[in-house]
């Protein structure tokens, strides 16, 4: 089989305040930077990325590979036209140079907005069916968190979404799609396709499938494929809950030998899903009751309590620079606690010119783009310099290296601040390692992440605490100022629909024991984006 391979991932929270670019998918920024041809095997190779799992399903199979052209930047606002373009333009004119073709392999997000293109997987997978035309199967591994239009689903001949967040998943999920592939061009059998909507997002924290009702919800998918009605890929898409655009929300997409089993299938994950929203549940703290707690339960075992610094996440549009957390860990004089990372270019420049040992005053992060946030100015002691080169080995990362510059270790009291020039998502403990601090022996560990940290902090945590300070992704997504959500679709669990104001909805703003207890007036203070 002569198969083409080809990559292109963004997730894009549409009211962030940093676009993507061309140099965001040249460097990668947690992903491998851009790839081309044989390059892309080279880099891929042991990563837990979708094109890694079919590069090994390629092997096993004796494919004749024709990999093109492979680009992934950190989540961030909408990708630029120019970078779109630039991308797209060299994938197709990759497929039309490629010659006779069996099938197409794509490793895509499911939740990219660029500047003129709402629907940005559909828009590729569109010109992709236009360069190999309707009898060339096509099949694309994608995130959970896709916002996936109908469209999409039918364009292409097959869609595979991960099945756990932290996504430790991704390499297998390319297996199982690049088999799916191999199977539709082996036997020529077209799958059915299903599509069916959900009609409530969940904020980005309590989607994880280590806990209730995720974790059954994504099990039960495996044992859907296997009951023997030929469903050959089912998948739930949750939604990435930041994209002002009338497909954001969940999805569940199945393709079967027969429309009957695919949407049987469908309709069942589909009603489990919706009858998991009471179940969603989760608790936030405010940054110094988040600080206070944490000192309280380490002090009981004498294990790390995880912070997650949740509304900057740069994994979900954040900027990785916001001072809330850090300012409440210098408040409180906390002791034996770390905080990662903190993307400052110019203090890690000062601090290298400054020299390990020196101490200095520093203007550390903040980001004129948050309201109610600003640099913590301090005397700081350099601890530990690094040109911020390291491999991440976590389940997350599965093994990225990963280049986040100059880089530095700042001691603030009992407080040490990671501080870096490039931004990537804190999940992974290497990534307090790099620059001297060893996090199993902190008694707090903020982290600027919602959700991947898991996959390698939880084993040494005593707890994991979901924070609210001031940052570009609102915990709770009814936070943020859609104008263009489909009608209906509710913005958190029992939450008020798109258009309803708050007072007409039976969720209230505190929680409780059955809905998600949230804490408002650091959101409230970040204001809103454009």
């Amino acid at each position: 089989m002569r198969v083409a391979l080809a990559g292109f991932l963004h997730e894009t929270n549409t009211f962030a305040p940093v676009p993507a670019g061309m140099e965001a998918f040249e460097v990668g920024g947690g992903y491998i930077p851009l790839s081309r041809g044989a390059e892309i095997e080279l880099r891929a190779e042991g990563v837990n990325l979708g094109i890694a799992g079919a590069l090994g399903v390629a092997r096993q199979r004796g494919w004749q590979t024709v990999p093109i052209l492979w680009a992934g930047a950190i989540p961030s606002a909408k990708v630029k036209e120019d970078a779109f373009e630039t991308i797209a333009e060299e994938i197709t004119a990759g497929l039309r140079a490629a010659g006779p073709l069996d099938g197409v392999f794509l490793d895509l997000h499911g939740a990219m907005v660029a500047d003129h293109v709402d629907d940005g997987e559909a828009e590729i997978a569109r010109r992709v069916r236009d360069v190999v035309g309707p009898n060339v199967p096509i099949v694309a591994a994608l995130d959970l968190h896709g916002n996936i239009s109908e469209t999409f689903a039918r364009t292409v001949d097959g869609l595979v979404g991960f099945r756990t967040y932290p996504h430790v998943d991704m390499a297998e999920t390319g297996a199982r799609a690049a088999t799916l592939l191999h199977e539709i061009m082996t036997d020529g059998r077209r799958p059915a396709c299903a599509f069916r909507r959900i009609d409530y997002l969940v904020p980005i924290p309590f989607q994880t499938t280590d806990t209730a009702p995720a974790d059954a919800l994504y099990a039960d998918l495996a044992a859907v494929e296997a009951d023997g009605a030929g469903v050959r890929a089912a998948s739930l898409f949750m939604g990435f809950p930041a994209a002002d655009i009338p497909d954001c929300g969940p999805v569940t997409v199945v393709y079967a030998d027969t429309q009957a089993a695919a949407d049987g299938a469908a309709h069942a994950i589909a009603s489990a899903y919706a009858a998991a929203e009471e179940q969603f549940a989760g608790q936030s703290y405010e940054a110094d009751d988040a600080i206070a707690e944490a000192a309280a339960r380490a002090a009981q075992v004498k294990r790390p309590v995880v912070i997650a610094d949740t509304q900057d996440n740069p994994g979900a549009g954040g900027v990785s620079a916001t001072t809330g957390l850090l300012r409440a860990l210098v408040a409180a004089g906390a002791e034996r606690a770390a905080i990662g990372l903190i993307v400052d270019p110019e203090t890690a420049r000062a601090a290298h010119e400054a020299g390990t040992g020196a101490s200095a005053h520093f203007r550390i992060g903040g980001h004129p783009s948050v309201a109610g946030d600003a640099p913590l100015e301090t005397e700081a002691k350099v601890e530990c310099l690094s040109d911020g080169k390291l491999r991440a080995t976590g389940p997350y990362y599965g093994g990225t290296a990963l280049d986040l510059g100059p880089s530095a270790c700042l001691r603030i009291g009992g407080v040490r601040v990671v501080v870096t020039s490039r931004i990537a998502q804190m999940a992974d403990r290497e990534m307090f390692r790099f620059v001297g601090i060893v996090p199993e022996d902190q008694a707090i560990l903020v982290v600027k992440s919602s959700t991947h940290f898991r996959a390698d902090f939880a084993p040494i945590s005593a707890d994991i605490l979901v924070a609210v300070s001031p940052g570009p992704m609102p915990l709770d997504p009814g936070d943020l100022p859609f104008t263009r959500l489909r009608p209906g679709l509710r913005l958190s669990p029992n939450g008020p629909a798109f258009g309803e104001s708050r007072a007409s909805s039976a969720r209230p703003d505190t929680g409780d024991a059955a809905g998600v207890q949230y804490r408002q007036e650091d959101v409230i203070q970040q204001g809103r984006h454009p």
